[in-house]
């Protein structure tokens, strides 16, 4: 039988769609009841990682570091993780969560740019700290190829490493080709895990499929909470993999409760798969592009869905919003809007 290790991270990817206006308050009781419900790690910071809140991403309406410490300071036995993104946080960054409680540390890079996690992931060593590669996008990588940058995080200390499917892009092939590949791949002793949008509508089943090829780590998010159409909700995969036979620890009506009652009802927040949503997956854009692109869309006269089109097409990646706006003036212009007036800097 299985055992899997859940990672929720509603209190990180989940901080897309509040638009990062999370408070103490609500960091601490979704915490709070997470952990109580057995919950083994929970994730908190900007959406975009440590040091994430920026003009570029979107300002937090607390510090990571305050968010960070509140649920350190309420949580009784899951591990606390944080995510770093190289470029976005630093070193720097990464010892200040660790101060305040951080256990674990998701360094999290582009498939193809493993080598820029080499510094980042020997710090989180020293510092004691679990360790995770988180490798996004990996739908635009090869299963092999991306397996070699799996190895990269390994040779650089990474305890685990994610196949994570930022895009929420990939069909269930396409999870188990990648999964497989990197537990082929790697050391024995190094776990293997998956982190899944629901952008196409397979969230869970991908996170199934995951685990039958080899991870045995999942992330998800308590009402699906995160960017896009959302994660995986952490309720539905505790639920399915309770049916499976699967080994969580979690009490499956603890995260349900959390949900229910504070995600669902007080936030009142579901995130679901409609046409900009939808578009992200079947286009393979950041999920994160998806408020982003609602804004343009406000700003400019043209369609969120439209953008995301062109920004899929131009391939585009995280760090790469700027985009976002260029393709929504770009596709005004070819509707005939005026030009419009932008904010001086």
């Amino acid at each position: 039988m299985p055992k899997v290790r859940i990672t929720d991270v509603s209190l990180r990817d989940g901080s897309h769609p509040v638009f990062h206006q999370f408070t103490l308050d609500q960091i601490v009781r979704i915490a709070g009841a997470l952990d109580a419900a057995g919950v083994p790690v929970l994730e908190v910071a900007h959406g975009d990682g440590l040091a994430g809140s920026s003009i570029q991403y979107g300002f937090s309406k607390v510090p990571d570091l305050e968010l960070i410490e509140a649920a350190a300071a309420t949580i009784k036995q899951a591990k606390l993780a944080v995510l770093l993104l190289p470029g976005i946080g630093t070193i720097h960054d990464l010892k200040e969560a660790h101060k305040r409680g951080a256990k674990m540390a998701r360094i999290a890079t582009h498939c193809t740019e493993a080598d820029i996690s080499a510094q980042h992931i020997a710090a989180a060593k020293e510092l004691g700290m679990e360790t995770v590669g988180f490798l996004m996008m990996s739908h635009m990588l090869e299963p092999d190829a991306l397996a070699a940058q799996a190895k990269l995080m390994e040779s650089y200390g990474a305890d685990l490493i994610y196949v994570v499917d930022s895009a929420g892009a990939q069909t269930m092939d396409m999870v188990h080709d990648r999964v497989t590949a990197l537990r082929q791949a790697l050391d024995a002793k190094t776990h293997v895990g998956f982190h899944a949008h629901n952008n196409l509508g397979l969230g869970v089943g991908n996170a199934v499929t995951a685990v039958k090829a080899g991870a045995d780590n999942i992330d998800g998010a308590c009402r699906g909470l995160g960017a896009g159409a959302g994660n995986a909700a952490t309720e539905a995969i505790v639920a399915t993999f309770n049916k499976m036979g699967w080994e969580t620890g979690i009490d499956l009506y603890g995260v349900m409760d959390v949900a229910e009652d504070i995600i669902g009802g007080e936030l009142g927040v579901t995130p679901i798969v409609n046409r900009p949503s939808l578009v992200l997956g079947y286009a393979g854009v950041y999920s994160s592009f998806l408020r982003h692109a609602e804004n343009a869309s406000k700003r400019f006269g043209v369609p969120a869905f439209k953008i995301l089109e062109e920004v899929g097409r131009r391939k585009a990646v995280g760090g790469q919003e700027d985009l976002i706006i260029e393709c929504a003036i770009e596709l005004a212009a070819a509707q005939g809007a005026p030009a419009p007036e932008l904010a001086a800097v």
